[in-house]
């Protein structure tokens, strides 16, 4: 089912999301809340991932699209508990924008490569490296998951045009 995105204002995204406990992750709430999202972030035009916060659910979830990897299998692009492991002492300056704070870009200072540990749709406990856009996706989502909006930390924000206006 297609969700609603909230918006900056909503209270559940700048709050801490809870554990998902391993347990429960192969159970019909969860499995139907990664249902969700995907169905959720491929109804959109321009976006790579999606936390679950931002469809009004306070827990440490996000997936990526499988359409930026050209990806078939869903597994490997869900992400249950992450945890940040490994950052690089090297930074980017990104244009970054989010589904939860639309119209908006700004530049944010992320690690160019990362390690992350997280649960997949399975229970099973993995870890992914990444470095370009999929480390600066892992670092949006796990801020979102922290409480944090990218607009938090970013310089430089701007208006960007919506396709109506252009």
């Amino acid at each position: 089912m297609v969700r609603e995105i909230l918006q900056k204002e909503h209270k559940v995204l700048h709050e801490k999301a809870k554990e998902i406990p391993v347990s429960s992750i192969r159970g019909d709430d969860v499995q139907s809340l990664i249902s969700d999202m995907f169905e959720t972030l491929l109804d959109t035009e321009k976006g790579v991932a999606l936390a679950a916060p931002q469809i009004g659910e306070p827990v440490r979830m996000f997936v990526v699209s499988p359409n930026i990897f050209g990806e078939d299998e869903k597994a490997d692009l869900v992400f249950i508990n992450p945890e940040l492991v490994n950052a690089s002492k090297e930074s980017e300056l990104i244009d970054e924008g989010c589904l939860s704070v639309n119209g908006k870009y700004g530049l944010v200072h992320r690690a160019s490569k990362v390690m992350v540990t997280a649960y997949d749709k399975e229970g099973n406990k993995f870890s992914r490296g990444a470095s370009g856009l999929l480390a600066q996706i892992f670092q949006h989502e796990i801020g979102h998951l922290n409480g944090e909006l990218y607009v938090d930390i970013a310089t430089e924000v701007h208006d960007v045009p919506t396709q109506k206006e252009e």
